[in-house]
């Protein structure tokens, strides 16, 4: 996700967050056999913190999301082997590309045009941006972030969408809008 749009961009990633088609049962048991201090953070979603010095990765399996009642999170995920379904449900392409730290070609996983759309400064959703917006609303801020902290402007389908469905930001708390806002001050 960020980490790769970041490395891509030629920016040092603020975080390395993983993914795996390892289920988080495997995961813990992998990585507590090699002695390596583990946070089950949110296991239902498939998300085990990892300790390794002074440093937290998250790692989460690949799953698709179920549907999203509450405007902000799935009601139920699904976990998968297959890292396109998990990139699928991703909010925007420049943030659905994955990477393989063990490939020596350095391959990146880009189904939905990221890296076109980071050359070309675009911040657009995956798929239908109504349903991603409908998923998550605050995920029209995340978009207005993006542009502005990137310099990128906003697809005219993502952004028709986003001010459509506006009034959907009334379903989010108010600390997780005023972080958005913060990051996009």
């Amino acid at each position: 996700g960020g980490c790769i749009r970041d490395a891509i961009m030629g920016k040092a990633p603020n975080d390395w967050d993983m993914t795996t088609d390892c289920s988080p049962e495997k995961m813990l048991e992998i990585f507590e056999a090699e002695g390596i201090r583990t946070i089950p953070t949110g296991l239902k979603h498939g998300t085990v913190s990892v300790l390794l010095g002074q440093e937290i990765y998250e790692c989460t399996t690949f799953r698709i999301d179920g549907s999203y009642t509450d405007s902000r999170h799935p009601d139920k995920v699904t976990f998968t082997r297959d890292v396109t379904e998990d990139l699928r449900r991703r909010d925007f392409t420049v943030n659905a590309m994955a990477g393989d730290p063990l490939s020596p070609s350095g391959e990146i996983v880009d189904v939905f045009g990221g890296q076109d759309d980071l050359q070309n400064k675009v911040i657009r959703a995956v798929g239908d941006p109504e349903t991603r917006f409908t998923e998550d609303a605050l995920r029209i801020l995340r978009a207005i972030r993006f542009a502005t902290v990137l310099d990128f402007e906003i697809d005219g389908e993502t952004k028709d969408a986003a001010v459509k469905l506006g009034y959907r930001l009334g379903d989010i708390s108010a600390e997780r809008k005023s972080v958005e806002l913060q990051k996009i001050l």
